[in-house]
């Protein structure tokens, strides 16, 4: 499965959420928004979302999962990057990130 057909089953399973919206962008992604705040975004390259899990949780994660760069050296606080390629299911890794992007 590519990378936008499994940000589309996210689009789906997050849609039916109050205040979850796929309106706008985020560093160029089509991006996850839960009472205007992105939570999630998608490209050809992977997917991304706002996470509390450590930076240290991250590395030990098996499958490509790490910390989200925009850019090289710009590492996002709080925001995990998964590849395209991984075997791992995004909607479970995602599914706090709306309640986490409210808390913060």
């Amino acid at each position: 499965m590519t990378s936008e057909e499994r940000y589309r089953e996210m689009v789906k399973a997050f849609a039916r959420r109050p205040c979850v919206s796929e309106d706008g962008r985020g560093f160029g992604s089509d991006a996850l928004k839960v009472c205007g705040q992105i939570f999630a975004m998608g490209s050809s390259s992977g997917g991304s979302w706002s996470s509390s899990q450590s930076a240290g949780a991250t590395s030990s994660r098996p499958g490509g999962c790490e910390r989200f760069e925009p850019l090289p050296g710009q590492v996002m606080k709080e925001w995990l990057a998964l590849r395209a390629r991984s075997s791992l299911d995004w909607f479970l890794l995602a599914e706090e990130a709306p309640d986490f992007v409210l808390s913060a």
